[in-house]
């Protein structure tokens, strides 16, 4: 009778076990990124590891919920549409480290947190969009250049405090110290065509309007503009103006890129990044680049054919992303000094 109940207990405990695993196999997801661009590639990675994967979709507050779930948290991963809600979670600790060699062989170190806390999967350059019609070609060909008072009235632009445009004023502080950056937003600010407002897209409607002859905005917009079937006067938007890749003759067009990372109490690390490994793969890649003209941050991965017809190649700046964030908060502070958006 003790030999069938310590057998009865054992069999009971080995099926409890595998319960467990069957449980543990599964990862959770906030994320910043649209469902569009998200869901196909879970499935994928659902049907190629036989990992159940669990999503949260939302356009802001996530970051807000990790920090208040904390410990209790049932997060593994946070996926981001840009640098800064990564860098603002390193900052406030919600990141656990992770080291992958599949991930350093497949993401560039300009694309990674040294430390090993968030990781790129997709990157965009923050371009100087110009007319056909006002620009001449090569009368624009850097950042510096838009503080040149030749551009007096005629510079749209999106609100100096979003995260776009905080990280490429954190990247002319990387390059040349506050006190230049400063100088130089002001001089854009006197360049200004219009108060800073709407999207990026709305910066480049101006320009086809006549508001303003060059436009800041990032680059996978102009793909978007182009293919845009519900709202078929975004492609004429788009015809009206040449992408400009600024400081190709020195340090390269500013990246950004969205990207994720494991979050500090999650409950299923290996699977986390096993999610990860899998968003930095070829196929995956390639995917953003085909839905969202976007740039695959893993080297020789073919971009899009719209991409690849209208921006070739270029040359973006090397500098590591963490450096250029660690700027983000100077960078507001200037926004307000200068008083860029009033």
């Amino acid at each position: 009778m003790l030999r069938k109940s310590l057998f009865a207990f054992a069999t009971l405990t080995t099926a409890l076990s595998f319960n467990a695993m069957a449980q543990a196999e599964e990862v959770n997801i906030y994320s910043y990124r649209q469902p569009f661009l998200i869901e196909p590639l879970l499935k994928a990675f659902s049907e190629e590891t036989g990992i159940k994967t669990n999503v949260v979709f939302a356009k802001k507050g996530l970051l807000e919920r990790l920090e208040h779930e904390g410990r209790n948290s049932p997060a593994d991963i946070l996926l981001t549409s840009d640098i800064g809600p990564l860098f603002d979670a390193t900052e406030k600790g919600l990141f656990s480290p992770f080291t992958s060699e599949i991930v350093n062989e497949n993401v560039p170190q300009q694309f990674r947190d040294p430390e090993g806390r968030w990781v790129g999967l997709t990157s965009r350059a923050r371009l100087v969009y110009a007319s056909k019609e006002r620009v001449k070609e090569g009368e624009i060909t850097s950042y510096e250049e838009l503080a040149d008072p030749k551009w007096k009235g005629r510079i749209c632009t999106r609100s100096g405090k979003h995260t776009y445009n905080l990280s490429l004023i954190g990247s002319m502080i990387a390059h040349h110290g506050e006190e230049k950056t400063e100088n130089w937003l002001n001089a854009v600010k006197e360049n200004l065509a219009r108060k800073p407002q709407g999207n990026d897209r709305a910066q480049v409607k101006a320009v086809k309007e006549g508001v303003c002859d060059l436009a800041l905005g990032n680059s996978y917009y102009f793909g978007k503009m182009l293919t845009n079937e519900k709202n078929p006067e975004q492609k004429e938007w788009a015809k009206s103006v040449n992408l400009i890749f600024p400081n190709q003759a020195d340090r390269g067009a500013h990246m950004n890129i969205s990207g994720a990372g494991i979050t500090k109490n999650s409950p299923h690390p290996v699977a986390a990044q096993k999610l990860i490994e899998f968003l930095t793969k070829e196929e995956s890649q390639k995917f953003y680049a085909d839905v969202n003209f976007e740039f695959p941050v893993r080297p020789n991965t073919p971009r899009s054919e719209l991409v690849e017809k209208f921006m070739g190649e270029f040359k973006g700046d090397a500098i590591n992303l963490q450096k250029v964030s660690a700027q983000r908060a100077a960078a507001a502070k200037l926004v307000d000094k200068v008083g860029f958006d009033n």
